[in-house]
């Protein structure tokens, strides 16, 4: 496939190695170690390299089909699998322990296309550890997002002494230390940064996630019904997200309980859909929520579908009438804006990037964490006030607007300009 077109022809236009390691940006979505990172590496790249940047993402291969495999997913945009331990599905920190081999097979490849990159932008710690060990080969500065720092999953799971996230610490101290740039996705996470890895504040960028607002948009919630099966007189709400502790699901159980007590004129119709996970072969903690709904009497309520697509889920937000994030923690939240750039209100805790993307009052509500009483109050008083729900429906899909896709890439091209990239990117040379 050609080139995609840039500015001048004999200029040489930028080449960026992105690592996404333990997750590759085409895995379908809803998985244990699949999210919003997943969506942002393909957004980015897709976007840079519409602009005529050269992009080559590096991930580990997952499974034996994947391995070796090198997919040309547009025109200046490549996704390469490598060796990184055995070819399934591992946690990370076993990951951890095969990412010689990754940074080996990654020479290697770069060494046999007699290539070079102008930076590196890699994602999550264990991509970190390796860009920082090829900064000073390649001589090409690193770009660092971590999406979830482990000083903070610390905090809400109390498990400081899981040798394993010592580990993870320590990489992630290491990599703030040397990495050249480091972007922070809400000022949250920047002041957590200065405050528990004593970064150097000159170094952070604050650059939020996007969203698709071609794909969510608003649209016929009457048609979005139908197309997903849910009955007109259905109050549709929807949680969307990995199915793990720190989701916080068993707390919309709980709400759904105190709803029955106090209100229970509200749970007639009342449909909750959770969707991500695998609610047939699932994990424990999927089979530790659906033990719970059967204990709670919430089967009539609560529904399991399991990770959808991304071509149906734009349709799962505009039939809502909110969306559900009582997470103990999250980096960004880019389920929330999805959902608001469908023009649906969001109901979530008043945590990480959450605290920022979501205006109390206005684009839905914060509630605070682990507090089931408040969040039915909140479910109660969206539920029954249908002029506020629309309200704040418009309010956040105009929010939404602010944080298209291209606009996040200008903010990064500006990011990499500080690099040192643009003189590159500007200068006539060969191209290798």
């Amino acid at each position: 496939m050609p080139d995609a077109e840039f500015p001048h022809p004999n200029l040489e236009p930028l080449r960026l190695a992105i690592l996404s390691i333990h997750t590759s940006p085409e895995a379908a979505l809803g998985g244990k170690k699949t999210g919003g990172m997943n969506v942002y590496v393909r957004e980015v790249a897709r976007d840079m390299a519409r602009r005529g940047i050269r992009v080559d993402i590096f991930t580990r291969a997952a499974s034996p089909d994947e391995l070796g495999k090198v997919l040309d997913l547009s025109p200046n945009h490549r996704l390469i699998y490598l060796p990184c331990g055995p070819a399934q599905p591992l946690d990370t920190s076993v990951i951890f322990l095969h990412l010689n081999q990754f940074k080996k097979a990654l020479e290697d490849f770069v060494e046999a296309e007699h290539m070079r990159y102008d930076a590196i932008y890699s994602h999550y710690w264990l991509s970190g550890w390796v860009a920082i060990q090829l900064r000073k080969k390649w001589d090409a500065p690193v770009a660092q997002m971590f999406h979830t720092l482990g000083h903070m999953k610390n905090r809400i799971a109390d498990n400081r002494r899981n040798p394993d996230n010592d580990i993870r610490i320590r990489g992630e101290t290491e990599i703030v230390k040397i990495t050249d740039r480091i972007i922070a996705a809400t000022p949250a996470e920047y002041t957590q940064l200065l405050m528990l890895y004593r970064a150097d504040r000159r170094k952070i960028d604050i650059v939020p996630p996007g969203v698709d607002l071609k794909r969510f948009s608003p649209a016929d919630p009457v048609e979005a019904r139908r197309k997903i099966g849910i009955d007109e007189a259905c109050k549709l709400l929807l949680f969307v997200g990995r199915i793990e502790p720190l989701k916080a699901v068993d707390t919309i159980f709980d709400a759904l309980v105190e709803i029955r007590n106090t209100r229970p004129d509200v749970l007639d119709d009342l449909c909750i859909t959770i969707i991500g996970g695998d609610p047939v072969q699932g994990d424990e903690e999927m089979q530790r929520l659906q033990a719970l709904r059967e204990m709670l009497d919430l089967e009539k309520q609560v529904r399991f579908l399991g990770a959808q697509s991304q071509d149906i889920l734009p349709d799962f937000y505009r039939a809502a009438s909110a969306l559900i994030m009582p997470s103990d923690y999250e980096s960004f939240g880019m389920v929330a804006l999805e959902a608001m750039a469908c023009g649906t209100p969001v109901i979530a805790s008043e945590v990480g990037g959450l605290a920022y993307l979501v205006q109390d009052g206005i684009t839905g509500y914060h509630v605070p964490v682990r507090e089931p009483g408040a969040l039915a109050q909140r479910i109660i008083a969206l539920l029954t006030d249908t002029a506020q729900q629309a309200r704040m429906g418009e309010a956040a899909h105009e929010l939404a607007k602010h944080y298209s896709w291209s606009k996040i890439t200008d903010k990064l091209l500006e990011t990499f300009a500080m690099l040192g990239t643009r003189p590159r990117i500007l200068s006539m040379g060969s191209s290798s």
